[in-house]
């Protein structure tokens, strides 16, 4: 690869980080979020054709997770066979700054899963969502089937 080709590489990683943020805050605003990976995959089993776009989240604290692991292994390969595109974000803290970190009784969130969901087919369109889909066709040109998107500093 050339330097042209890495430079525009990390530039496209920023745009993706960028765009991956403001898809998050919009889908929250418009209450399209599902956060935790055992609500998502309630989420999956009961309505796949709703979710619109998928994040698995880990750091180096959950890396040797086996659990863990198995789940994304399991959310992964829903989302292959379901059509659902899917990246990876190696910072859990990043997010529940983006999301919030508590839920409602004031727990911390479970941010390794989160999904994107749409209720009804025309209900909530996103440009976000549109820009990430192809990021993840051209990184899935290339082999890259779940691409790894590094979220911007605050």
């Amino acid at each position: 690869m050339t330097l042209e080709g890495v430079r525009g590489q990390e530039y496209t990683m920023q745009l993706a980080g960028k765009t991956l943020e403001e898809l998050l805050v919009s889908a929250q605003s418009q209450e399209c979020l599902t956060v935790g990976v055992y609500e998502s995959a309630k989420v999956m089993n009961v309505d796949p054709d709703c979710v619109a776009f998928c994040v698995l989240a880990t750091d180096e604290e959950y890396e040797g997770d086996i659990a863990l692991q198995i789940h994304f292994t399991l959310i992964q390969a829903f989302c292959f066979d379901n059509g659902i595109d899917i990246v990876r974000v190696n910072d859990t803290q990043r997010l529940a700054e983006i999301l919030g970190n508590t839920d409602e009784s004031g727990e911390p969130k479970d941010m390794h899963c989160i999904l994107v969901t749409n209720p009804s087919e025309d209900s909530w369109k996103d440009p976000a969502l549109e820009k990430l889909s192809l990021f993840c066709e051209e990184c899935r040109s290339f082999n890259e089937w779940v691409p790894a998107i590094t979220l911007p500093e605050r």
